[in-house]
């Protein structure tokens, strides 16, 4: 009997703590064409696989009659699950408890299963639809997002942190998904700012909606905060899921391995590349002839799409895969590329995935504008995450490799493991046309005919200098290739650098330029 009482007691306690922020609340929440924490938690995990834990746990502020206040949960849910079988720990913040308000217990809560990620050495994935930080509170409430963001930082290259923001993520909210790995926003859903749109009216005089301000499209195409663009939270839960299968528990293993399957035959890697070198293509349609059933998963498409980066599988073996754009800007390296680009590469060090470099660029990026940006500083990050990176680094030089950005690229010069040219291939100090008109200039000016000397001088320099065989003779390309055997190369150069070991000099760690 008193087992059945107890037991009736836990079910009432659970129906209160599970109803959330109430019916009206929850109302109002799907009126906003959005999910609840919960529906969200189950969506998005494996069918039963979600075990829920400090569900009864209490908030803890006492002013402004808050202790008669009843938060479920304290505004947030956590707990553990799987994704496609792969364990992963999680929250969400639940918008119809308090707005989702953070307080000191809320935070608690998510440090606890982060803390728990990590021993478990297994991913995290917080969803954020949150007011911010909880007034009544007050300087608890910022702790709590202080300690929060000392555990984003100790996980970071240790267990993979996915971000997904469902909601408004406002004021210091906002930097602990910017210190995770990947963020996920959804068309028309999402929100992240510093300031409101209130502030910057009050402060600047400024109008401007939330959406203009910091909407998924602004944060997917314009600042680069945000990674994956989905039009709804469905769209948004599969992405997490294909993303899952490419990527490995934690930085002591290895991604899964999947069967091998030959690419798709709609990409004919040998039709995709124009004769004429100045002609752009799509270099994704390269990637997609090369990777296992021509599946890619594109990280940040939206954002600096003259550089292309992703996950894909050759051979069966996640790959993390980084290729200049000739249809946007030629594929040249700029501030917004270099950063995405190196950001990426630091990732795919950090968890031991191999990287496969796919080279077409004229350089850097001129110009006053990119001058006064940092073109240098920001540049300089590719060269140090390449140099850094001692996962087995691959290159093949489709087309131009001129300057610096032919060190960038993942040259055996920051030792790349690795580095195949096709007979397309063309690397020079710079672009033959530009070179004649500097090494034979007093040549072209004295002709009688000024223009054909160019044409005939050009000639002369892509003989001579434009082609993979002087950068073959001394040996900074491994082997010229025909494009049909691209997949083939690559596959037996990841086989046989599986167990690659480098040794670097001891240091506490370095300073790449931020």
């Amino acid at each position: 009997m008193l087992l059945s009482s107890k037991t009736s007691d836990l079910k009432k306690r659970m129906r209160e703590a599970l109803q959330g922020g109430g019916s009206k609340a929850i109302e109002s929440q799907k009126s906003k064409g959005k999910l609840t924490a919960r529906e969200r938690i189950l969506a998005l995990l494996d069918p039963k696989s979600f075990h829920e834990y400090d569900l009864f746990v209490a908030h803890a502020g006492k002013d402004f009659d808050m202790d008669k206040k009843f938060l479920p949960g304290d505004g947030v849910i956590t707990g553990t699950g799987t994704i496609n079988g792969y364990p992963v720990c999680i929250y969400a913040q639940d918008f119809t408890v308090a707005g989702g308000s953070l307080g000191y217990a809320h935070a608690k809560k998510i440090v606890k299963i982060m803390e728990h990620a990590m021993k478990l050495k297994v991913p995290i994935i917080g969803i954020n639809d949150s007011g911010g930080a909880r007034i009544q509170e007050g300087v608890n409430a910022l702790a709590g997002y202080g300690d929060i963001f000392f555990r984003n930082t100790m996980a970071s290259g240790v267990i993979p942190q996915i971000s997904v923001i469902l909601g408004p993520c406002a004021g210091g909210a906002v930097y602990s998904p910017a210190l995770t790995d990947f963020v996920f926003v959804v068309d028309k859903i999402s929100q992240m700012f510093i300031t409101g749109p209130e502030v910057i009216k009050t402060v600047l005089g400024e109008e401007i909606s939330k959406e203009d301000l910091g909407g998924a499209r602004v944060q997917a195409e314009i600042t680069g905060n945000a990674h994956f663009f989905a039009e709804s939270e469905a769209h948004c839960f599969e992405q997490i899921k294909q993303l899952v299968s490419f990527i490995p528990w934690n930085n002591e293993n290895k991604a899964k391995p999947f069967p091998k399957k030959s690419p798709k035959r709609q990409y004919k890697i040998e039709e995709i590349i124009p004769v004429d070198p100045a002609e752009p293509y799509d270099v994704r349609n390269v990637v997609k002839s090369l990777c296992d059933d021509s599946e890619f998963l594109e990280v940040q498409e939206r954002f600096a799409r003259n550089i292309v980066i992703g996950f894909g599988r050759i051979g069966g073996q996640s790959v993390g895969i980084v290729a200049n754009q000739p249809m946007v800007l030629a594929g040249v390296l700029d501030v917004d590329s270099s950063d995405k680009a190196a950001r990426f590469i630091r990732y795919c060090d950090s968890f031991n995935i191999p990287l496969v470099t796919l080279v077409d660029l004229p350089g850097y990026l001129p110009g006053v504008d990119q001058e006064y940006a940092g073109v240098i500083r920001h540049g300089a990050k590719v060269l140090y995450a390449y140099s850094e990176a001692t996962v087995p680094k691959i290159t093949l030089i489709l087309r131009k490799a001129y300057g610096g950005g032919y060190i960038a690229m993942c040259s055996h010069h920051l030792k790349a493991d690795f580095v195949f040219a096709w007979p397309t291939a063309e690397i020079a100090v710079m672009g033959p046309e530009g070179a004649a008109n500097i090494i034979f200039r007093k040549e072209i000016v004295e002709a009688e005919n000024p223009e054909e000397m160019r044409k005939k001088k050009i000639d002369e320099y892509k003989e001579k200098f434009a082609n993979p065989y002087v950068a073959a003779a001394y040996g900074y390309v491994d082997a010229v290739i025909e494009p049909a055997e691209t997949r083939h190369f690559l596959m037996h150069a990841l086989e046989i650098s599986q167990n690659k070991a480098e040794q670097r000099p001891w240091k506490k760690h370095g300073i790449p330029p931020f």
